[in-house]
């Protein structure tokens, strides 16, 4: 009869300890995605100059405040704005509000200028532009900096002039490009694919404001207002509403991305994976490691198979301010691609294969290049 009583006792413990901590994941799990939207120029800096009586920074305001309403109609996203009403805010100020939200991402939105009839949209990430027109548009966007009061002291020695000046910021927001490359895309894909909207495609560009927030973040400019057609598009209220439904589309394409491949609240008994037992397959490779990565979020996630879609055997890492997620930890290579089969049989379709080699980090290339038993 104690015996009885000690395994029912036991039993509870037990579920109380998986629902405790199931809860715990959960909780992690909703806490809301923030997104800070920054609509650029602002008071006494009106943005690009035109002739056809476009003001940038009325219609970058009026885009953003549209992306933000769309936006707020997810119930787990959290909508901050580095403006709201035509006042000028700093470059370094847009940046802390981003970095002070500790948001999951930063959307700036502009309106491009050109002294010819040039047209279509643009979406920037960080990176050193290897053209004259990147840097020109680089040149041009940075050097708000001189609209500020005593930039020299806020921006050390900056200049946005220079050239080498460009290099060095694209050396902290690194571990976020890959991110931004993703929203970047999705953003001139909606404008493309919905709106058919001629596209200028993904650049990298150094930019101060992208540089300075520690997290994925993009640069959108939504047209040419010195374009005769697009300036007047931009300028009206159905070009704004379909611009702010492209890019929270986006937004919502790239979190819902982000969601698959961390992995929902959802407990699944691990299943048998299936493994490489025959020697005659093996492909070890000394003192390498292989590992599937699956994931990559600035949230810090419990090893746990029901945050990970049931998968086993998991690690992570952290990079600057990301985590990085693996599954599987061998030096046979076959076994290392069974694992990926196996990831992406979860739904982890774009993961892939990194290699580590007396702890660190290495390309599978060079993986491969070492002799295998």
């Amino acid at each position: 009869m104690q015996t009885n009583r000690l395994l029912h006792f036991l039993s509870f413990i037990i579920a109380l300890t998986i629902f405790v901590n199931a809860t715990a994941a959960f909780a992690q799990q909703t806490e809301p995605f923030v997104v800070v939207l920054d609509a650029g120029h602002g008071g006494h800096d009106p943005g690009r100059p035109t002739k056809n009586g476009y003001t940038e920074k009325e219609i970058a305001l009026k885009v953003v405040l549209q992306v933000g309403e769309n936006l707020a109609k997810n119930k787990n996203i959290k909508v901050i704005y580095t403006r709201k009403t035509d006042v000028f805010v700093t470059l370094r100020g847009r940046a802390k509000i981003a970095n002070d939200a500790d948001a999951d991402l930063f959307v700036s939105i502009h309106c491009n200028a050109h002294h010819t009839q040039a047209s279509g949209t643009e979406t920037y990430v960080l990176g050193v532009g290897n053209t004259a027109r990147n840097f020109n548009v680089a040149k041009a966007e940075n050097e708000v900096i001189f609209l500020e009061d005593n930039y020299e002291k806020h921006y050390e020695g900056f200049d946005p002039n220079a050239p080498e000046s460009m290099i060095g910021l694209t050396l902290m927001q690194e571990e976020y490009v890959d991110q931004s490359i993703m929203l970047a895309d999705l953003v001139e894909k909606s404008f493309q694919n919905k709106l058919k909207r001629k596209s200028r495609g993904v650049k990298q560009i150094s930019l101060w404001v992208l540089h300075n927030t520690y997290m994925p973040s993009v640069l959108i400019e939504t047209g040419f207002i010195t374009n005769t057609s697009e300036g007047k598009y931009l300028n009206s209220s159905k070009g704004q509403q379909e611009i702010s439904k492209s890019i929270s589309d986006a937004v919502l394409d790239y979190k819902a991305t982000l969601d698959q491949n961390i992995g929902a609240f959802v407990f699944t008994p691990q299943e048998e994976f299936p493994s490489v037992t025959n020697k005659e397959h093996e492909q070890i490779y000394e003192n390498v490691v292989f590992r599937v990565q699956i994931a990559a979020s600035s949230r810090k996630l419990a090893l746990k198979a029901y945050n990970f879609k049931g998968l086993p055997d998991l690690s992570r890492e952290k990079e600057g301010n990301l985590y990085k997620y693996f599954h599987g930890y061998t030096s046979d290579y076959t076994k290392a691609k069974q694992l990926q089969v196996n990831a992406k049989k979860k739904g982890y379709t774009s993961c892939f294969l990194v290699a580590f080699k007396e702890g660190k980090k290495i390309t599978l290339d060079e993986a491969l290049k070492t002799s295998a038993n």
